[in-house]
């Protein structure tokens, strides 16, 4: 077991309140709350590789898998219980994306979710080791790529208890995609106080061959992912964008006033409300309808007078329709330079008063919107107007503000002190700032939040119904379940805290029948209270034992997670879990070739070879190796091939900026054929020569 409760006191954050054009914030307190009033506690040790988070209102926290598993963490056992699998394409970023829970769940039980649906897609046949048919090619006619053309899908599924149903599904729109090449899927959903939906989308360009700066390469036998203005810059795309509609019976939805384009009007999307976005992977909406969003930046480090800006990421309070200038301009008066990627050569700075696409991949208008600045830019090093921000990578992450509400008795709502701070949480940096905003929506001050507190690439945060700030971590590592990866809750501490919960298990797995010995050792109340213990070893929601330790046989085979739930006379509760397979072994994955630190220069091929063992008959066409660019702490996966040899070929960008930082990253993983299926994987991280 990793972990299962953080108890840690804080420095907490002092600023102003947030006043919004519709609404005047209630006065702040004069001073934070003490260190000591937050504690941080863990749902889910083990969330897969976590995307994205939606709290219901009994205080149950649905999490999303990037290959497809929904869980549920239910506060009446503590259990994190598989709601789904859903069926996704999971080539590059793509797989289950956004969730979030409708405004009227409590009567409708309906769940949104934004995810990659499998279609007839190409994949790589590992029957042909020197080739991977799951990748696009880079060069080639319209039919070429017409193969891989796909779709991010917006759906709404019905939640039955903790099961969330697959064959109620309503299909609510298809955003397209192209396939078999990396980046930038977005996927953020939320809702306003009106009930309107808003989604996030990237842009589905790849970045890699633009030497870091707006890739715009035009040419007539390149793939047009290569080309953001089809996407981002395009008014008749639904990529690069927030969207907002309004969705009605059996999953159709009209469009609210006030987007971007109004309905009709030629060569446009109807349901844009801003565009000119890269990736904004993370955004939310306040009850009056201010989108804080989160935009990822481009890789190059320094600015270059013949290609652009130096990358910046950008976070902004979208309080209108807008233009936000991707990839054309970072801001009004930080214009890219039109580039013929055919010649190599550089023409002038594009207009950002009067931005025109002139692309023959362009499908919308031609003069677009003048570009909006965002409300906070900033760069890999120190910024002279935020310097809070620090320096590092770039990963905003736009985050809730909280309301406060004195008819909330929860005892671990956060403070009143906190109330209208919209929350910018750092990928890269591993923080959460707190914003101070004026009437106009501009940022007056930053604040670190809780910097006593680790937030280990947090992924997406959001308050619940209990006043309490949900928060789902990522970790370091490249898409996978990292160690440090968790759901987490941070609790305002008034009177008791929540006990620390620690779990064993001897033997960790076996085959039935299965005699295990269950122990608590190291479980303990900050407060020094009497503990109440209950035991769910089957995983059926039903109390097996209340003792501190206990003894369970298991008679079938099952991938188990046995949890224990603590609770103290307070009520205040904690729970921990371990994954305890039975019947079939785990594989055990070796990624033989590539080497740990084996030196390589991007362009080459490299040769994989990967063994498996396991007591189950070995298929190699069911080993998936996956190349990784490990950029700063973050990863882009941009090629995954099948079988137990073959060969991938890394990117050749000899201008992408921050190359002291990249690394080749080689995933191995394989899923058995046993009852239940075990998964085993293996990893190993190349160095770029420095020859």
């Amino acid at each position: 077991m990793r972990r299962s409760l953080t108890a840690v006191p804080v420095m907490a954050l002092v600023v102003t309140g947030l006043t919004v054009p519709s609404a005047q914030a209630a006065p702040q307190a004069a001073a934070p709350p003490p260190d000591s009033s937050f504690q941080k506690v863990t749902l889910n040790d083990f969330p897969g590789e976590p995307i994205a988070l939606a709290v219901l209102p009994d205080k149950r926290v649905l999490h999303t898998e990037r290959k497809g598993e929904v869980r549920v963490n239910d506060p009446r056992t503590g259990e994190n219980v598989l709601a789904a699998t859903i069926p996704v394409y999971k080539h590059d970023e793509e797989g289950v994306q956004g969730i979030a829970i409708d405004p009227h769940f409590s009567s409708n039980k309906w769940v949104y979710v934004y995810y990659s649906p499998v279609l007839n897609t190409p994949v790589d046949d590992p029957a042909t080791p020197t080739v991977n048919e799951g990748d696009a090619p880079e060069t080639g006619t319209a039919s070429d790529f017409a193969r891989f053309k796909g779709v991010m899908r917006l759906s709404r599924f019905k939640l039955s208890g903790n099961s969330l149903l697959l064959t109620t599904e309503q299909k609510i729109l298809d955003v397209a995609t192209d396939r078999g090449m990396c980046c930038h899927v977005g996927g953020k959903i939320d809702f306003d106080g009106a009930g309107n939906l808003y989604l996030s989308t990237g842009d589905d360009s790849n970045p890699f061959q633009s030497d870091g700066y707006a890739p715009i390469d035009e040419r007539a036998n390149r793939n047009p992912v290569f080309d953001a203005q089809r996407t981002a810059g395009n008014t008749n795309d639904l990529r690069g964008k927030i969207l907002r509609i309004k969705v009605g019976g059996n999953g159709g939805y009209t469009i609210p006033r006030g987007n971007l384009f109004r309905p009709g009007t030629a060569k446009t999307r109807p349901e844009i409300y801003a565009m000119g976005l890269r990736n904004p992977f993370r955004f939310t909406v306040s009850p009056e309808g201010v989108v804080y969003v989160g935009d990822y930046s481009p890789d190059a480090n320094t600015a270059n007078p013949a290609r652009g800006p130096a990358g910046q990421g950008r976070w902004a309070a979208i309080d209108k329709p807008a233009n936000y200038g991707w990839p054309y301009c970072v801001a009004p008066d930080q214009p890219y330079v039109d580039y013929d990627f055919a010649t190599k050569t550089s023409g002038a700075p594009f207009n950002c008063a009067a931005p025109v696409n002139e692309s023959p991949n362009n499908t919308g208008k031609r003069a677009l919107p003048p570009v909006e600045k965002a409300e906070i830019i900033y760069g890999y090093g120190a910024s002279a107007q935020f310097p809070e921000l620090g320096t590092g990578g770039i990963g905003p992450m736009g985050g809730p503000a909280y309301e406060y509400s004195a008819a909330n008795r929860s005892q671990t709502k956060w403070p009143k002190y906190y109330d209208g701070k919209p929350l910018l949480a750092e990928w890269t940096r591993d923080y959460v700032k707190g914003l101070t905003l004026d009437r106009r929506n501009q940022v007056t001050a930053i604040e670190a939040v809780l910097p006593s507190i680790v937030f280990d690439n947090p992924m997406d945060l959001e308050f619940g119904p209990d006043g309490a700030l949900y928060v789902l971590e990522y970790g370091d590592g490249y898409f996978s379940e990292n160690p440090e990866a968790q759901l987490a809750r941070i609790d305002y501490v008034r009177g008791n805290r929540s006990p620390i919960v620690a779990v064993q298990a001897t033997p960790s797995s076996g085959a039935p029948p299965l005699t295990v010995t269950f122990t608590s050792t190291g479980t303990s109340d900050p407060d020094g209270d009497s503990l109440r213990y209950a035991w769910d070893f089957n995983n059926d929601g039903v109390i097996d034992s209340r003792q501190a330790s206990a003894v369970y046989t298991y008679t079938q085979n099952g991938n188990y997670r046995p949890t224990l739930k603590v609770t103290d006379p307070a009520g205040r509760w904690a729970a921990a879990e371990v994954i305890l397979p039975v019947g079939t072994a785990a594989p055990v994955v070796t990624l033989v070739a590539p080497v740990e630190g084996q030196p390589f220069t991007f362009g080459d091929t490299v040769d994989y070879q990967v063994t498996v063992e396991d007591d189950q008959p070995v298929d190699c066409a069911r080993v998936t190796v996956t190349y990784i660019l490990g950029h700063d702490q973050h990863g882009h996966p941009l090629s995954t091939a099948s079988g137990c040899s073959g060969s991938i070929t890394t990117f050749l960008d000899a201008g992408h900026a921050g190359a002291d930082n990249l690394t080749a990253v080689f995933v191995a993983e394989y899923t058995d054929t046993g009852t239940p299926p075990q998964s085993g994987s293996d990893q190993v991280v190349l160095t770029p020569s420095t020859d």
